[in-house]
C-alpha cells in the first residue's frame, strides 16, 4: 500500500516583471552587438529577430501587471462569494 500524497506546497511567488526586463535587456544587448559587429546581408534577419525580442519583452513588462491585478480581482471575487454563500 502506498503512502498517502501529501498536499501540494503554495505557489512560489517571483516578480515576472523583473524577469521579463532581464529577457528584454538580453534581447537589446544581443541586438546593440550584433548592429557593431555587423552580419552579412543573407544573416541580417536576425536584426528583426533581435528586434522582437524587445517588442514582446516591452509588451510583457506592460501587460503582466495587469494580467496579475486582474487574477487577484477575480480570487477576491471568488472568496467573497464563497464567504456569502456559505
Amino acid at each position: 500500500m502506498t503512502p498517502p500524497r501529501r498536499p501540494d506546497p503554495p505557489p512560489m511567488q517571483t516578480n515576472d516583471v523583473r524577469i521579463a526586463a532581464a529577457g528584454t535587456a538580453a534581447w537589446a544587448v544581443a541586438l546593440v552587438v550584433l548592429l557593431i559587429v555587423g552580419l552579412p546581408s543573407d544573416d541580417r534577419w536576425w536584426l528583426w529577430v533581435c528586434g522582437a525580442g524587445v517588442v514582446i519583452g516591452l509588451f510583457a513588462m506592460w501587460y503582466t501587471p495587469r494580467l496579475q491585478a486582474g487574477r487577484a480581482r477575480q480570487e477576491a471575487d471568488r472568496a467573497a462569494k464563497r464567504g456569502t454563500a456559505g
